[in-house]
């Protein structure tokens, strides 16, 4: 595309950035300053003082990326972070890297030393540029302030279109400070010959897809984040009701289809439900959207849909066969395909047995009779899990943020999110990223309510943000778990360790929340019992202001069904005894007249129908 240049006009290398993230639909920036980046602080003055732009002042620059990050996994926009140069870039890098593994539009900019001071190991001098290769989607030094705008528009472009992702911008001091004649670069107005992402899917390919889809008796959508990234929800939820196939989603991929939906059968994977894992074990038709088959959704990879043709929509060429070969591969946006798809099969007026999946999703609603998520309940202690559910009962409509371990696996059994109403750490699998992301997501959407599901050991990693939440009065209401262990460490020690608790116990040194709260001007609440728990939650989504509410579940309390790492997912540990694998699938039921059938039989012996 032919770069567009408006008047020029005499300004420095830190307006032209300022100007330029403006002119891309910036308005809320978090970061922290420090002396590399003053060039370009002094500039943002200017444009906070005409109400232009907003700076968020965090108070560890970790929380700035994860800020940006969920700034822009609740808006679909791209988020956007400062740090300065040294330890404030290298201070980024894990929310650079979260986001990098998750596929999340970001743009990050730090300061660097001079140029001429570059490689002389001068005061606060990281190589950032080279230091994050691995966890960007591209990067840049800004050599030449004249390169500025063309620059960030080529980094927002890049940031948002294809497989999203972080970009980074590293501006030496010096370009911030020097004068040229400025001429904008108006969104979208780069030329980048060697990237053109495919959107459009191969027309051979849907049709093939259409063509397995059409055969299948026992298909499974297997949607991921990717489908959230292309806002493809109301085609998957179209395509799963035209051909009545069952849905299981990724953790990235929550809220892309509606939970609640007869068709869903909820996550899949390591913590999945048991009725989505036997369901991705015994179909026959496998068609992944926007997943990537990663092996937290796999297990033991050779064993994962083993029975299955498998159908790949997305984006990324690298990611379609990475990990499993697909019999019908499809490159484009998950959305745009899809679109195609639904739109041949109107056209060639495709007509559909409502009864031809009817088996197979009567035989998926046993399992799900058989299989249920369980909340346990205790005479004399709060299980986890009827917080998750009391919280999903009185805040239906929140935008959720979880940190990472067992109130993570748990936040995603039970919640039935809306399309971005979900936001997680899932790749990276990040502790303290809850709080500083449901940050991004308040400053983002002011009006809607935000809840951040932690965990002790998680809320310690970035509980500073308390601060930034109490500066900018933002929000954000916090629920911490506390078992006063790493859970999900203690859960694998208890497992897999011979029950050895290495360094995870968490009891001594817990903050005192509601001192805590009070130091930061916050208010704290602590539930000790199940009888305060309704109030104590009713009561935190009333406060007009951001809130800590510890509740003290039980201390032992595992995360079930659980997938042993090497194992299949029809291998799951915590089901009850009657309900092993082995009762779960002895019998399997005839696709044609539903009868029962050892799984060893090939035909029906009632209708002759290959099983």
């Amino acid at each position: 595309m032919q770069l567009r240049r408006v008047p020029v006009m005499r300004a420095t290398g830190a307006y032209a950035l300022i100007d330029s993230l403006k002119r891309h639909g910036v308005r809320h920036i978090f970061g922290y300053p420090g002396g590399a980046i003053l060039p370009i602080y002094d500039e943002l003055y200017r444009f906070e003082e005409r109400g232009e732009i907003q700076h968020i002042l965090v108070r560890h620059e970790q929380g700035a990326s994860h800020a940006a990050d969920g700034y822009a996994r609740a808006t679909g926009q791209v988020g956007v972070c400062f740090g300065t140069s040294g330890p404030g870039a290298t201070n980024l890098v894990t929310g650079i890297a979260t986001a990098h593994m998750d596929s999340i539009p970001m743009v990050v900019i730090t300061g660097q030393v001079p140029l001429g001071a570059i490689g002389t190991d001068a005061f606060q001098e990281t190589d950032i540029f080279g230091i994050t290769l691995p966890i960007v989607k591209h990067s840049y030094v800004v050599r030449h302030p004249e390169d500025m705008a063309r620059i960030v528009a080529e980094a927002f472009h890049i940031a948002s279109t294809g497989r999203p992702g972080p970009v980074l911008i590293d501006v030496p001091k010096d370009v911030g400070l020097a004068e040229f004649d400025y001429a904008p670069v108006d969104p979208g107005m780069v030329n980048l010959p060697g990237y053109r992402p495919t959107v459009k899917g191969n027309p051979r390919k849907i049709n093939q897809a259409i063509d397995l889809i059409r055969e299948a008796r026992q298909p499974l959508l297997y949607v991921g984040g990717g489908a959230i990234s292309a806002s493809a929800h109301a085609e998957v939820r179209e395509l799963a009701e035209w051909f009545q196939i069952p849905v299981t989603t990724t953790l990235m991929g929550k809220g892309a289809f509606d939970e609640n939906h007869p068709l869903s059968v909820g996550m899949l994977g390591m913590h999945g439900t048991a009725y989505a894992n036997f369901a991705v074990s015994e179909c026959d038709l496998l068609i992944a959207v926007g997943a990537r088959f990663d092996d937290r959704v796999t297990g033991k990879l050779d064993e994962f849909a083993s029975r299955a043709k498998a159908i790949h929509i997305d984006i990324d060429p690298a990611e379609v066969g990475k990990n499993r070969a697909p019999d019908v591969p499809i490159v484009g946006d998950v959305r745009q395909v899809l679109v195609d798809l639904l739109r041949r099969l109107k056209e060639t007026n495709v007509t559909v047995d409502a009864g031809q999946t009817q088996a197979w999703r009567d035989r998926i609603d046993r399992w799900r009779q058989d299989y249920p998520l369980q909340v346990p309940t205790y005479t004399d202690r709060i299980s986890p899990q009827e917080v998750i559910v009391e919280l999903g009962r009185q805040a239906p409509d929140a935008y959720y943020t979880t940190d990472v371990g067992q109130h993570q696996m748990w936040a995603a059994q039970f919640l039935k999110n809306g399309p971005r109403q979900w936001i997680s750490s899932a790749g990276l699998g990040t502790m303290g990223y809850g709080v500083p992301a449901a940050m991004g997501v308040k400053v983002a959407l002011p009006d809607r309510q935000v809840i951040c599901i932690s965990g002790d050991g998680s809320f310690q990693m970035n509980l500073q943000e308390l601060g930034t939440l109490a500066q900018y009065g933002i929000h954000v209401k916090t629920v911490i778990l506390n078992n006063g262990w790493q859970g999900m460490v203690r859960q694998w020690q208890q497992a897999f360790y011979g029950e050895r608790y290495s360094s995870s116990n968490m009891e001594v040194g817990m903050p005192d929340i509601g001192l805590l709260c009070q130091a930061y001007g916050l208010k704290g609440i602590v539930v000790e019992s199940r009888e305060q728990l309704t109030d104590a939650i009713a009561e935190m989504l009333a406060h007009d202001g951001a809130v800590v509410l510890e509740v003290r579940v039980n201390q032992t309390e595992n995360c079930y069904p659980m997938v042993a790492p090497g194992k299949s997912n029809s291998q799951m540990l915590g089901l009850p005894e009657r309900h092993t694998l082995e009762k779960a699938i002895e019998l399997v039921y005839c696709p044609s007249c539903g009868a029962k059938n050892p799984a060893t039989h090939t035909f029906c012996p009632e209708c002759g129908t290959k099983l």
